[in-house]
């Protein structure tokens, strides 16, 4: 199995040399062209400002918990058992609200992905058909996004075209 492995992963660099040497590639970088461009600046100020605003509203809620369990732990002494599992069932009840508004808000597919993906995501497909113009204009057979970090780790400034990419959505330096 591990020798399998090890030539699968082997033969995958082989024919990736193979093919540098034989295609036509360039590099860009899609968070510089991004941050460039004063539509996606506007949505991620959105972004920022909605995401505050969801996260002061959990913090109030959180607030009021940790205020309810500080005058239950004064009070608790002078309670009754009846009295003391309606407020613990209370405070129980309401972290739970606030864990289940942060995951709705925050969590995987909440409100804050599916908002991104309302502001950013039409912004992403003009750059991604703008890299995509340029390549075919060109001739690059592939073109390497080197924002990732992980699929890239060294890049000559001279194959860089963020900025014949900027060029095309029309904004300047």
């Amino acid at each position: 199995m591990k020798r399998s492995f090890l030539a699968l992963v082997i033969a995958f660099f082989a024919s990736i040399g193979t093919y540098a040497q034989n295609g036509k590639y360039c590099v860009i970088d899609s968070r510089y062209i991004l941050e460039k461009m004063d539509d996606y600046k506007d949505a991620q100020a959105k972004l920022d400002a909605v995401s505050k605003a969801w996260q002061e509203e959990i913090d109030k809620s959180m607030a009021e918990v940790d205020k309810m369990y500080k005058s239950y732990q004064a009070e608790r002494p002078m309670l009754s058992d009846d009295m003391r599992k309606r407020r613990e069932d209370e405070i129980v009840a309401k972290e739970k609200t606030t864990k289940d508004l942060q995951k709705q808000r925050f969590g995987f597919e909440g409100d804050l992905f599916r908002k991104r993906q309302e502001l950013v995501k039409p912004i992403q497909d003009r750059v991604f058909n703008a890299v995509q113009k340029m390549a075919t204009q060109r001739g690059y057979d592939v073109v390497l996004d080197k924002s990732g970090g992980v699929t890239l780790f060294y890049a000559d400034p001279k194959i860089d075209r963020s900025d014949d990419v900027l060029k095309i959505l029309g904004i300047n330096k």
